[in-house]
This record gives structure tokens, C-alpha cells and sequence, in this order.
């Protein structure tokens, strides 16, 4: 997958990457997502929540070079043509989890195929990475289906070198208004603002809402 160094000397963002990779600030931003539409959708073709999930968030962060942009292998910086969904699936018999990742196919129906595909194969290895290589340009998606939350932040003490954002979906609920699914995005900020953050959710319940276009 194609790598593309950045000019960090040209770069529009260099005041601000430089200052915020100094102080190694992340932030998270969550929101209530409602899937009334989404859910009712996916019921009628007997699809899953998660998959849909996945590939909706694929989608996003490769629409947009802020959430495509990280160090490589090699310490340099730039962005990738396109990320991987690399995603969590729990292992019931040892109450674990194992991180898998599944091609960027852009027809979700054949994605949802690949995802059930790898689930069955790497699912209950009892390791956390049972599908190797792991490829460098992913992106970490995950839920925690068993409770819901007003707010999600998770810690990586690696020097503020991970740049990708992170997103994890939490237990959807029902209100007397429809069916809302907590949903929390943490980025970087040397390479992500509150106007990407904003994007990200943004696009995410326009692709819930229009989901009839995709599903």
C-alpha cells in the first residue's frame, strides 16, 4: 500500500503538528448516533450491527488524509492511499478478545461476506493477533457491546507516535425517540482538529441515515 512522506518543512500544519506532538495531546469526542434507520435496515437483510459499523467508519477515515496520516515502519511521516479495518472480536470461552483485520472492499455486502469469513477462521485462537501480518496501515475499531457510555478515552503510552484516530462503539439503547448507539473517536491532535472530529460523526449518522444507498 502506497506511503506518502510529508514535507514536514512545506507543510501547512507544521506549527500545529509540531506543537501538539510536543505535548502529545489526544482528545476524544463522543456522541449518541442514532441507528433507528440503520437497525431497521439491516433487520430486513439480516445483517449485523458491527460489520455495518466497521465499514462505515472504513469509509470515513478514507475519505479524509487527516485520518490517514502516521508514522511508518521507518519513523517517517506521512499518509496513507488507504486504511484496513482492523477490529476486536471476543472470545466467549475465554471471555478475551483477538484483534483481526479484513480487506477495504468498497461493496459492503461482499465486506460483510470477508468479515464473516474472518471471524469464523480467526475467531477463539486465543491470541490477541491470530491474523498475521498485521498490516501497518490499519485502523483500530472495536465495541463493547455489554454496556453504554457518555464517554471513552484509552491511554497509549508510546510517546504520542500513534496518530491514527481511534474508534470504539459501545451497547446501543432505545428512547422513546429511536434507537441511539454511543460512539467515541479519539485522535491525534498534531494532525486532527475539532472540525475533523466533527466531519467524522457528522458523516457517520449521514451514512446511518442514507444507509439504504450502501446496505
Amino acid at each position: 500500500m502506497k506511503f506518502t512522506i510529508i514535507d514536514r518543512k512545506n507543510w501547512h500544519r507544521k506549527e500545529y503538528f509540531e506543537h501538539y506532538l510536543h505535548q502529545q495531546t489526544t482528545f476524544s469526542i463522543t456522541t449518541e448516533m442514532d441507528i433507528s434507520v440503520l437497525m431497521k435496515t439491516l433487520k430486513k437483510k439480516n445483517y449485523k450491527l458491527y460489520p455495518a459499523f466497521i465499514f462505515m467508519v472504513t469509509r470515513i477515515v478514507n475519505s479524509y488524509r487527516e485520518f490517514r496520516t502516521n508514522f511508518n515502519s521507518e519513523g517517517e511521516l506521512g499518509f496513507w492511499t488507504e486504511l484496513f479495518p482492523t477490529y476486536t472480536v471476543f472470545d466467549k470461552e475465554t471471555s478475551t478478545f483477538s484483534s483481526i483485520w479484513s480487506p477495504n472492499l468498497r461493496s459492503f455486502a461482499d465486506f460483510y461476506v470477508q468479515y464473516e469469513k474472518d471471524i469464523k477462521c480467526y475467531n477463539g485462537k486465543g491470541v490477541l493477533f491470530p491474523k498475521t501480518p498485521v498490516p501497518e496501515n490499519g485502523i483500530p475499531i472495536s465495541m463493547i457491546p455489554w454496556t453504554t457510555f457518555t464517554g471513552f478515552n484509552l491511554n497509549i503510552n508510546n510517546g504520542g507516535d500513534f496518530l491514527l484516530p481511534i474508534i470504539t462503539g459501545g451497547k446501543y439503547y432505545q428512547t422513546e425517540t429511536g434507537l441511539f448507539l454511543p460512539v467515541s473517536l479519539q485522535v491525534h491532535h498534531a494532525v486532527c482538529d475539532g472540525y475533523h472530529a466533527s466531519l467524522f460523526m457528522n458523516e457517520l449518522q449521514e451514512l446511518a441515515d442514507h444507509c439504504a444507498e450502501w446496505i
